[in-house]
């Protein structure tokens, strides 16, 4: 694997794909710092080694062009305050004024270009776009895991430009692959994937892939109902997806030809509504009443899962047991995460990944405690699914 590491920095002006894909509040700021802080390693390495930055990354989903509300220019103050730097932002990412900015840096300099999704031809992978974008730099470093799955022209495209010798993945980028290379590769069994959340066409290529790797499976969150659906269980108005009730059947018969153990909910804490305030009960997943739903697994299902994950010695967990957003139907994800804890704690190692499972590991403020916390939901799932990343095949692609 080609890393920062590997690379000459020294007087060198170092174009750097950051994912500052942020969520900002009503006011322009920044209302969640986790993918900044992430970037800040590779950032800090690269001016301590004497070189002078050039930062880009999209931010939103614009669709007519430049538009204020998704400018970079508002992570700014945040960007400085966290890098303890000053920021020269440049209101554009590839006009002839950006061009005659970066072409003269300093060491030490730090520029952030505009928004690179004001341009169609980026999201386009357009070849021209990228080449116009490697100008801003003589070395090229990946460092946003979090749209490495794109074929973008500021991801994949541009790294064609560079040679072998001035390009490479930044930190952030080397310990996402190489956590979950230890997980596909090099895992220490029992391996445990806990994939939860909505629906299971989501899932499908994941369970696939893992059916090859795993020795558990634990199934939680809407998208267990269709499995269940699937076995002749009474799920009411449980979420599930009838037209995927046969590739559920086909799942549960790869899993008993591969010899992994699937693991399905027993119990659940059902309700009358999608309510925080909603009327509850605890019953069998198999015989849900009609017009009630599934909103969390039921603690015979905690304790069994619980069970299984504290005998493991590598996990992935992808995706909550219920709907954790209200605090009625957390419980089932927190206790997982506690076990997941415990494991870890005894020596297992523990990846978590995709938004609701960071957002419940952070939740409960447990992300410290447990092995590494990836940055990337899309990402993660077609690096499993896949085995590689367009945005890291670039990379080691030898030019």
């Amino acid at each position: 694997m080609h890393t920062i590491s590997n690379i000459e920095i020294k007087n060198k002006r170092v174009l750097v794909r950051v994912d500052f894909n942020v969520p900002l509040n009503a006011q322009f700021e920044v209302a969640d710092t986790t993918r900044i802080r992430a970037a800040l390693p590779t950032l800090k390495y690269i001016l301590n080694q004497g070189g002078s930055l050039v930062l880009m990354s999209h931010l939103g989903r614009p669709k007519t062009g430049p538009n204020t509300k998704y400018s970079l220019k508002h992570i700014v103050p945040c960007l400085e305050a966290l890098l303890e730097h000053k920021i020269q932002f440049v209101e554009d990412c590839i006009s002839g004024d950006a061009f005659e900015i970066t072409k003269s840096l300093k060491p030490g300099n730090v520029i952030l270009l505009e928004n690179l999704r004001f341009y169609a031809q980026e999201e386009r992978g357009d070849v021209d776009f990228a080449k116009q974008l490697s100008r801003h730099g003589d070395i090229y470093i990946n460092d946003a895991f979090g749209t490495a799955h794109r074929e973008h022209a500021s991801t994949a495209v541009i790294a064609r430009f560079f040679n072998t010798a001035h390009k490479a993945l930044g930190l952030l980028m080397s310990a996402e692959v190489e956590s979950i290379s230890k997980v596909l590769n090099f895992a220490e069994k029992p391996l445990t994937a806990i994939i939860g959340g909505a629906k299971v066409s989501d899932k499908i290529l994941i369970i696939q892939q893992l059916m090859n790797r795993a020795q558990h499976i634990i199934i939680g969150g809407g998208m267990a109902f269709t499995f269940i659906k699937a076995m002749g269980g009474a799920t009411g108005a449980s979420l599930c997806e009838k037209d995927r009730l046969d590739t559920a059947l086909e799942l549960i018969n790869l899993a008993k030809q591969k010899g992994v153990q699937l693991h399905l909910p027993t119990d659940a804490c059902i309700a009358d509504a999608f309510d925080q305030n909603a009327n509850t009960q605890l019953v069998s997943s198999f015989e849900i009443p009609d017009l009630w739903m599934g909103l969390d697994i039921g603690p015979k299902s905690m304790d069994a899962f619980a069970k299984v994950i504290q005998n493991s010695k590598t996990i992935l967990w992808n995706g909550p047991m219920g709907v954790f957003e209200m605090s009625a139907f957390e419980t089932g994800t927190r206790v997982i995460a506690e076990a997941i804890v415990k494991a870890t704690q005894a020596g297992a190692y523990s990846l978590i990944g995709g938004g609701d499972s960071v957002a419940a590991i952070n939740k409960y403020q447990l992300s410290s405690m447990v092995s590494y916390v990836s940055t990337g939901g899309g990402a993660l799932l077609e690096f499993i699914e896949q085995g590689t990343l367009p945005g890291v095949d670039a990379i080691n692609f030898q030019s």
